[in-house]
């Protein structure tokens, strides 16, 4: 199996309640794509609740195989999830490995 970890920081100009809106709606697509992607083992958006910590929130997410985590990549349900933070995104860091 591998792991999926993406972690995401938005625009610091943005304000709390449209953090929390953008959140919302990517954490709502994201959690729904098991229903139009088989190969997700598991998928999941948390949100940071440490204020001294850099990253706004974290999908947590699982596949049988590497392949998978790309064919996920590239799906088009995914893509569609994720340009929801198009333009709300100021970084971001990933990690795939093998558990």
């Amino acid at each position: 199996m591998v792991k999926h970890i993406v972690l995401f920081k938005l625009k610091e100009e943005l304000s709390q309640a449209e953090k929390q809106d953008v959140m919302n709606r990517f954490k709502a697509a994201i959690e729904a794509l098991p229903a139009r992607i088989p190969f997700i083992r598991h998928i999941f958006v948390g949100f940071n609740m440490n204020p001294d910590e850099q990253w706004d929130m974290c999908l947590d997410s699982a596949f049988d195989t590497l392949e998978d985590v790309r064919a996920y990549s590239t799906h088009p349900d995914h893509l569609a999830a994720s340009a929801l933070l198009k333009d709300y995104k100021q970084d971001r860091a990933c990690t795939d490995y093998e558990f």
